[in-house]
């Protein structure tokens, strides 16, 4: 394991872009950098560690093709291409349509995504590492995204409950809530074999060690965790609904108000997120990249 231990600088300034701590519990902004511009090794080592000191980076009026998404987002590893690949953007399998948009009576990507609380492709041996979001239409109101520091949660656990999770496992599955979604919505397509095959539960640690910084945080999600290993179902039930009210308490969570081409950033090993949702007759449409991560830990 690789341990960096964290920055002493709150806000660093360079010729080029500035890093903004936005209110805590997490959050940076990258202010002056236009990531259609090559970037050199010593900037990318800066946004590399300001990603880790802060977990999530906000990437202002971002003019970018998907092309220079792909390729900004693989300086940090390989890209992990998403199950439901009716939403892949023509041409590019790497990025994910999230939008609510539909065009001749079909809908052009996932329009319910993030609708309950999760991390990325936690359902996966390796799950993300980081995803990056790209706006490329905004609705007129609503559409925010909120962000949960499971670090945070991790550390102000109350101690009995941190006793009990010393050492559990859960299944992670993408089939949680599946049947569910697709009775509430019409943006999931039934699952043909192969896919279904490509998302077989997996058992991860309750409690994961990042493997860059070494900080522990809560690794459950209602979105992808239906049990605790080892558990009597009631129990498991209970010891995860404990869980994931303690997570998304106000003090840990950061919500972000979208801006015309922002590029969000945020690190699946640190942090759950959620899509507050807007209405449904207002335009909303992002491109969604992943990063592989590491086997959980």
């Amino acid at each position: 394991m690789s341990v960096i231990a964290p920055a002493a600088e709150a806000v660093r300034t360079a010729t080029r872009f500035a890093i903004r701590p936005l209110a805590p519990p997490l959050g940076a902004e990258v202010i002056g950098l236009d990531l259609s511009q090559p970037l050199n090794d010593a900037d990318f080592s800066r946004l590399h560690r300001a990603h880790l000191d802060h977990h999530v980076l906000v990437f202002r009026d971002q003019r970018i093709t998907p092309r220079q998404q792909i390729d900004f987002s693989r300086r940090f590893g390989r890209l992990q291409i998403h199950v439901l690949h009716q939403f892949q953007l023509p041409g590019h399998p790497e990025i994910l349509i999230v939008s609510n948009i539909k065009e001749n009576g079909q809908p052009i990507g996932l329009g319910d995504a993030g609708h309950y609380w999760h991390s990325d492709l936690s359902y996966k041996e390796l799950p993300s590492l980081g995803s990056m979001l790209h706006a490329q239409e905004l609705p007129a109101e609503g559409g925010d995204t909120l962000f949960a520091n499971m670090h945070l949660a991790y550390d102000t656990l109350p101690g009995h409950l941190k006793r009990k999770v010393e050492g559990l496992k859960a299944e992670h599955s993408y089939l949680t809530k599946y049947a569910e979604l697709q009775r509430r919505s019409p943006w999931r397509p039934n699952l043909t074999e192969e896919q279904i095959a490509q998302v077989k539960p997996v058992t991860h640690p309750v409690v994961r060690t990042h493997p860059e910084t070494g900080r522990k945080a809560l690794f459950v999600s209602e979105h992808f965790t239906p049990r605790i290993v080892g558990l009597p179902e009631d129990e498991s039930r209970d010891l995860l609904d404990q869980l994931f009210a303690h997570s998304v308490k106000p003090e840990h969570v950061y919500r972000h108000r979208w801006q015309p081409h922002d590029m969000v950033f945020w690190d699946n090993r640190s942090l759950m997120h959620l899509a507050a949702g807007c209405p449904d007759d207002q335009r909303r449409k992002l491109y969604r990249t992943t990063i592989e991560g590491d086997a959980p830990f």
